[in-house]
């Protein structure tokens, strides 16, 4: 990773601030294999149209999400894999250390048997 330059860097650290919000985490979870338009989007997550928008701009400007219109909707997906590969890589190992935390919470500190 030496050979990383600036622009890489701040591109890379702009990803994860893009990805660490839960509204844009769980859009991108949405679109994962699928294309829907705006609304379709709100209603499953529960927010407002506007909110999801808002989001989407942002997402797609990244170009974490790619936008096609079919007639009078404008459809969104991914577009590109292997954010999505961040993705369940990140929630994979957020489930790991979940999992060691309420094992280690199930041990007593005599006889490390979980109980």
């Amino acid at each position: 990773m030496s050979d990383l330059n600036t622009e890489t860097i701040r591109a890379v650290t702009q990803i994860f601030k893009l990805i660490g919000d839960p509204t844009r985490f769980l859009i991108l979870h949405v679109l994962e294999n699928r294309e829907l338009n705006v609304n379709a989007i709100a209603q499953e997550l529960d927010l407002e149209q506007s909110a999801v928008s808002h989001q989407l701009k942002k997402l797609r400007e990244a170009k974490l999400v790619k936008s096609r219109r079919n007639g009078k909707n404008i459809l969104y997906s991914q577009d590109d894999q292997h954010v999505y590969e961040i993705l369940h890589l990140a929630v994979e190992h957020a489930e790991h250390g979940r999992k060691d935390a309420q094992n280690e919470a199930g041990k007593t500190p005599s006889d490390g048997k979980q109980h």
